[in-house]
Formats: C-alpha cells, structure tokens, sequence
C-alpha cells in the first residue's frame, strides 16, 4: 500500500481527534501509527503536512505507541528518517527531535538497554552544545534552534529521569561560561538549574559527596556521560516547584549532604553564574530559576542565602507578578538569613500600594490581596499555621483596602478577610479606646450586607454574599465574643426581617464552629417560636425549627406546633412540621410529644402524613433514647422517593434489621470432654469489643451428621474469661467433617448484626468416646468379649505404628489415656474406642520396639480403616 494524500490524513486526523479511544478501538486505527511513521519519509506529502502529522505523535503519545516495544520502534524509526533528511533547512527537524523524545518519555522506554536511548541522548547533547556532531547535523541558519529544542528535550527527560544528566553538569557549566555565546541562554540556563537541583537531592538521599561533577570539563567520549545509577536513584519524579517549602525542604533532605569546602566554592560558583544569566531571561523563566535555585539551597549547609542579594535589589520593585511571586517564595524560604526586617517592610508597604491600584485588573488584585494575606514574616508571633496578619503591617497602610459594599463579591470577601486579621490584632487598641477601630467598621459593613439582604425581591448574590461574609468573620474572629454577639443578634434581625432565607441559615449553621453555632441556634429557635403558628412564612419558619429545635425551650416548641399544625394542610407543610417532630425525638423530646403525634395521626389529611406520625408514635413508645437516635439519624444511602413513610423506614432500616459485619468474634477448638452418650465439641470464645445476645449457628455439609444446635451466650466482654461453650455432636457415619458458623449477635450501639466466621474443622479423634468402665479383675474379660464380637462382621488389620523419641508410653498417655481398659506399660496396651453412633474400635498394642510398635486392630466398621491409619500414623508428629 502506497503513502496516503494529504486529503486521507486530513480525514483520519480528524476522525481521530473526535474520538482517540473509538478510532484506536477500530480496524483502520491498528496501521495508524505504522501508516505514521512510513509516511514521514514519503516525498509525496509536504513538509506542512508531515509538521501535521508530528503534531498528533506530541499530543497523543500513549495512543499511538501503548506498549515498550513499540514506542521503541517508533523513537528508533523518527530517529532514522531524521538522519535522513537533506542537508538543506527543513522545517521538520526541530518536531522529529520533539517526536522521539516524547516517544521515549510516553512509553516508559528512556533507560540503559533501550538502543534508542544511546541514540537519541548524544545527538541531544551534541546539538546541545554546538560540537561537531551538532554542526554536522543540519545547515548553519537552524543551529541556534535545533539547540534551544535539544536543550528543552533534556529538560524533558531529565524531569522524568531525575540525575540522568548529572554527569553533565561541568559540561553545562562550561557551555554557560563560554565567551561569545551563541547558544540560547534561557533554555540552557534552565537545565543546568534543573539538572543542579535534581542532581543535589539525589545525592543528600544518597547521603554521598558531589564527587566532581561542578567541576567544567569537555564534552565527555565513549559510552557519554549519563548516569543511569543516578537516574536511578531518582526515579521518583520530583516537581520543579512545591506547594510549600516545609514539604520541599522535608521530601529532600538537602540538610543530610554535607560537600567539601572544595565543592561548596563549585557549588557558590554555579548558583552565582546562574543567577548572574538571570537578567537574560524572560520574567517566567526568571521565576522558574529562584524557584530552582531556593529548593536546591534551602537547607544546605555552607551555602548562605546572601548569593541571591543581589537579585533581590531589582526584583522588590518588580511589576511582573511571576518573579513576584518567586521572591515571596525565597523569603518563606530563607526569612531572616535573607531579609532584613526594612526588606520586609518595603516588600508590605509594596504589596499595599499595588492592591490599592485603581487600574490594576481584578486577577492582579486579588493576587496581592493573596500575598498580604500569606505573607511570609521573619518571626511570625502565633503558631505554625495560624492566619494573622504581618506584625509590620500598620492599619494606616490598609485604609485603602477596607471593603465597601461597591467592591465585586470576591473583592470585597478578599479585603473582609484582610479587615478580620486587622480586627484580630486590634482588641488592646479597642480597650485603650483609641480612635474608631477596624472592628467598628466591620460592624458597619456587616449591617450594610444584612440590609441589603433583607430587602424584599433583592437579588440571590447579595444575601450568598452576606451569608459568606458571616461566615468569614466567624472563622477568622471565633473567639472575639464583642465581634460574634453582635454578628448572632444581626442574623437574628435579618431572619426576622426575611424568613425565606431559611436554607442559608440551615447551611451557615452546619458550616461555623460552636462558638457562633450555639447562639446563633438558640436565639433563631426563639426567634421562630415567638411567631403565631398561622404565619404566611410557616414552611420557612419549620424549616428553620428542624434545623435548632432541641430540648431546650421545647414547652414553647411544640405549643407552636400544635398552634400550626391547624394550618399545615398541604403534603409539604405536613411533611416539614414532621420533621421538626423527627428532630425533637433525636433530641430525646418524649414529654408532650407523644401527644402532639397522636394528635397528628388523626388530624392530618394527608394518609402519608397519618402513617408517618402514627410510626413517630410507635417508636417513641418502644424504643430506647440512645436507639430511637441511632433508629432516626441521617443515612446517605437511601435514595429519595415518592412516600416520606418509605425513605423513614429506609432511614433507620440499619437499626431494626440484621446488617451484614466483620465479626469481632474468635472461635477456637479445646480440649475434648467425654460427657454423655455423643462427642461434645468445647469451643473457647473470645471477642474483640462487647457482644450481647449472642448466637452461634453451625451447619454441616452433607448427610454425615444431623442437624446441629444453636448455642446461645447472653454477654461476652473483652478481657474478661468466659466459659467453653459445649457442642453436642451427631454424626451418623463416624467421619471428620468442617463446621460452617454463623454468629447472630448485638453490638453496644444497639445494632443487630450477623457474620461468618471461619470454619472449625471436627477431627476423627474428636468422635472417640470411652466404653464404660468394667470392674477391676473383670477388665480383661471385657476387653476379649468386645475384641471377639467383632468377628465375622467386622474386619482385622495390622500396621506399624512409629514412635516418638518418648516412647510408647507418653504416646498413650498424651492422646489414648482415657480409653485404655488393659494396660502393662510400657510395652503393652489394649485400647476400646466407641465411635458413634454404634460402631466400635479396638486396638492391640504390644511388643513395642525403639522405633515403633505393631499394632492389631479390629472393627464392626469397615469403612473406618483408612481414617485410623492415618490417625495411628499421626500420632509420633503430634507427640
């Protein structure tokens, strides 16, 4: 099949790029990326359609190359048809290196055994660094970009393979340094920044020396200079910034490498050349470089901070937000070490003077409002993590970023959360009366939010806005009650005036802490039952009661319930005077309830609203506080539906049916015990947490046994001994056997639960029981008389039977004691085992030897020789 057109690629690509996964899914999308890479070297198609065509390999790696091997053929393929390309300008040079790269990242191949790996680096490197192989590669005119993309394509791989290029540095180094260069600064810059600080994380994790690797060498020959061991040391991909410097300084802990005075002057060396390059840069390459050269510094020893001093006398002025940001970074990074306490000043009054910018748009205001509200001070005075605001920054400064009801909403809870740091540090000023403080003009603002909130047909932002700014001033200003009293008798006034913002106060009451949520709860429960029960805002003021009715003031509850209950006639209003009736009885409410429920039962209308009053009742006469709550708490399982009475039942389903749990139950078998005429199992219980009502349920497989009983315990405890627990059993064919158990038990929360606990295996020798015990003298009879009526019927058999280093007599006493009728220790035993349900064992052991002894057996169970071999067999590894 020949090359396409350039109108099939077109259709292709574009069918593609509609749905990758769907034309990959398809047959035409298996050669896609063989039909790729053929087509590159066509001379059918035009340099604009392959650019095309290297665009879809950059954007869609791991669909056009899923696997290893085949992004492998895929680098190795690119890197061929870039040889190939004639020595004159190509516009497809610079996508082809891009191409590989990506290939090589994409599909996990970069490494030492890839043979497209030890292609492609040294090219890069070569372009990189202007050397023969570079300018050999292509005309003249396209060197300088060839080497900025080769530069940025080891920036890619050293960020996936962190240390790959850590034999480079010097060469880098020495490319930076040379005299009249012509290579692109910014790209080369910012890997031999990357390549620094990867390079010094791996080895304080290593906890090993630079080993030479600053020191300005020339380009390296034979196998290169990249370090695989190192690459592998740090293949965790580590980020070229961090959300905080803690965790940076933490993940890499740069503190634990310790470089001889000979490599700290390299190292000085390296971080002053790089900064001095800074000046060349763009203003988010700049950026980029402090953040580099601050992560790989902060922690250092022998590497003081003073290196960046000089950047920092252009940059506290700088307008560009990017490098602003970076200086901030460097001053949480280094503090004092770095800044002055007048550096600290300027950089505040800074940030102030620009917030206050009436030209500024509203992303760069608000980004300073962000910077003043995160600054990082030398010697912050409260603890880690606690929001204040900066001990330099005077409310004289700040006067113009007070908020004001003209501000946008995000303005204005911006600058509100900067007023709450003010009125945070303002409470001596307050008491020494000086002058009109920040707290009296939050008190201001918050009334003017409350009032436009109140207006009736007002838009739904302002009363959000308002509700998001009580809840600011809560948060920042929780223990400052002259702040949150006023705040609560406001919101008081605001419900009063405009009840149908119920919905934001029941969400403002499930967001603040308990110092504004308790009063605020009391006081809007006053607030509602002082209304007449036939308000027109009946289902707001219900709403709202569900939400903070509790057990106090609750004569006053349910007199306005009852007074609204005559007006509840629709189906909502029936259902929301319900729910304040389903929160009284969480609250454990039962006087005067029950009568209100029953009152509802007959009176509602609503068959629905009858049902579910009438289950209201039943409850709270039968159940229990503690599980009437349990019985009635939120489940978020249970979907809506139509019927309230339904999604109830679902609500406390968990309760008043069996649940499926992990069993904190341990059962274990004990010693056997020979009581009445079947084998008892003795069980020993423990528990994990406390269990009530305990039952045991056991099931066996098959018809070898009969139906097993339930055992039954009232309370087990943790650490307290309990009592074995006796299990009769019935089998009718004497065989080992698995008990499947089930336990059916009670937890302390009130909750009936049920689980499986792992099988208890039931052992041959557990079926054994003693024949009764003849007279003294008459034992021998006894035992011929049994040994005899075994035959015809029966069977007889011999075995050999090895001993343990104790001997026969221990291997009696250990496990056959209780059945022995004649005994002539040590050499000779006559053992009558009875096994249920009517068979008998009898067992001849005579002539014991060092090894071993001889054993003759009979039966009236033929079917049971196989199981007392395998027992007698047993017995000497049990010893």
């Amino acid at each position: 099949m020949g090359p396409l057109s350039r109108e099939t690629w077109t259709q292709r690509l574009g069918a593609f790029r509609a749905s990758p996964s769907t034309f990959m899914a398809a047959p035409e999308g298996e050669d896609l990326g063989r039909d790729l890479l053929s087509d590159l070297r066509s001379e059918k198609l035009s340099e604009q359609t392959k650019v095309s065509l290297l665009a879809l390999t950059l954007e869609y790696p791991a669909q056009l190359w899923p696997d290893a091997p085949i992004a492998e053929a895929a680098a190795t393929s690119l890197l061929d048809t870039l040889v190939l390309l004639p020595p004159r300008p190509s516009a497809l040079r610079r996508p082809l290196l891009l191409a590989a790269t990506t290939a090589l990242v994409a599909g996990g191949v970069l490494g030492p055994t890839s043979a497209a790996s030890h292609r492609l680096l040294p090219l890069l490197l070569g372009l990189a660094s202007g050397g023969d192989l570079g300018r050999g590669f292509g005309p003249s005119s396209e060197q300088r970009p060839l080497q900025a993309t080769a530069c940025e394509c080891l920036r890619e791989l050293e960020s996936c393979k962190p240390g790959l290029l850590g034999g480079c540095l010097g060469l880098l180094r020495g490319l930076l340094g040379q005299e009249g260069l012509v290579a692109p600064v910014q790209p080369l810059t910012l890997l031999l920044a990357l390549a620094l600080r990867n390079t010094l994380v791996i080895q304080a994790r290593a906890r090993a020396s630079l080993q030479g690797l600053l020191t300005v060498g020339a380009f390296p020959t034979g196998g290169g200079p990249w370090n695989w061991t190192l690459a592998g040391e740090g293949d965790a991909h580590l980020q070229p910034q961090a959300s905080s410097w803690s965790a940076a300084e933490e993940e890499c802990g740069l503190s634990a490498l310790e470089p001889s005075p000979e490599e700290a002057r390299e190292l000085r060396a390296t971080v002053a050349q790089l900064l001095d390059t800074s000046y060349l840069l763009t203003p988010v390459a700049q950026a980029q470089l402090l953040w580099l050269l601050g992560w790989a510094l902060r922690g250092l020893r022998g590497q003081p901070p003073v290196l960046f001093k000089p950047q920092l006398v252009r940059l506290l002025g700088t307008a560009q937000l990017t490098l602003l940001h970076a200086v901030l970074a460097l001053k949480m990074a280094f503090g004092e070490a770095l800044f002055t306490a007048q550096d600290e000043a300027l950089l505040l009054r800074r940030l102030t003077l620009a917030a206050q910018h009436p030209a500024l748009p509203l992303s760069a205001h608000l980004f300073y409002l962000h910077c003043l509200l995160s600054f990082p001070e030398n010697c912050p005075l409260g603890p880690a993590g606690e929001e204040a605001a900066p001990l330099l920054l005077e409310p004289q400064l700040c006067r113009g970023l007070l908020p004001s009801l003209l501000h946008d909403p995000m303005t204005l809870l911006a600058r509100l959360h900067l007023l709450c740091l003010l009125c945070a540090e303002d409470e001596e000023k307050e008491e020494k009366g000086q002058g009109q403080s920040p707290r009296h003009y939050l008190e201001e603002l918050l009334a003017g939010l409350r009032q436009r909130a109140a207006l009736n047909g007002s838009p739904r932002t302002l009363a959000t806005l308002c509700f998001q700014a009580s809840y600011l001033v809560a948060h920042c200003l929780a223990g400052q009650p002259a702040v949150l009293t006023p705040l609560t008798h406001g919101l008081a006034q605001l419900y009063r005036s405009r009840p149908a913002l119920a919905p934001h106060f029941v969400d403002l009451l499930d967001r603040v802490g308990p110092e504004l949520g308790e009063s605020l709860r009391v006081v809007l429960q006053q607030e509602v039952v002082s209304r007449p029960g036939e308000d027109e805002a009946l289902r707001w003021h219900l709403q709202m009661l569900a939400k903070v009715a509790d057990r106090d003031a609750q004569s006053a509850t349910l007199s306005f319930l009852q007074a609204a209950a005559a007006h509840c006639t629709d189906w909502g209003l029936q259902q929301a005077l319900l729910q304040v009736c389903r929160a009284l009885l969480r609250a454990g409410v039962g006087e005067g309830l029950a009568d209100l429920l029953q009152t509802l039962a007959k009176q509602l209308d609503d068959p629905d609203g009858r049902d579910h009053a009438r289950l209201y009742y039943i409850l709270l006469g039968h159940l229990s506080g503690p599980k009437l709550g349990v019985a009635l708490g939120p489940s978020f399982a249970a979907p809506a539906l139509a019927s309230s009475l339904v999604a109830e039942n679902q609500d406390f389903a968990t309760v008043l049916m069996v649940q499926e749990a992990p069993a904190p139950i341990r059962l274990s078998v004990g010693p056997q015990r020979f009581e009445g005429p079947v084998p008892v199992l003795q069980l020993q219980v423990e528990v994990l947490e406390p269990v009530y009502s305990l039952e045991l349920r056991f099931r066996v497989e098959g018809q070898l046994y009969a139906p097993l009983g339930a055992v039954y315990v009232p309370c087990l405890c943790p650490g307290r001994p309990a009592r074995p627990l006796l299990l009769p059993l019935q089998p009718r064919r004497p065989a080992p056997t698995q008990l499947d158990i089930r336990a059916l038990y009670t937890k302390s929360t009130g909750l009936t639960c049920y689980a499986h606990l792992p099988p208890l295996p039931v052992k041959f020798a557990d079926l054994f029981l003693p024949f009764p015990q003849p007279p003294e003298g008459a034992r021998l009879g006894f035992f011929e008389e049994l040994w005899d009526s075994c035959l015809p019927k029966g069977t007889e058999s011999r075995l050999w039977c090895p001993l343990g280093p104790q001997g026969l007599e221990a291997l009696v006493s250990r496990h056959l004691e209780p059945f022995v009728v004649v005994a002539q220790p040590p050499i000779s035993y006559h053992i009558a085992i009875r096994l249920p349900p009517d068979s008998k064992l009898l067992l001849r052991l005579e002539a014991a030897q060092a090894d071993g002894v001889p054993v003759v057996l009979r039966t009236d169970d033929w079917a049971v020789l196989p199981l007392v071999g395998s027992y007698l067999r047993g017995l000497s590894a049990a010893v």
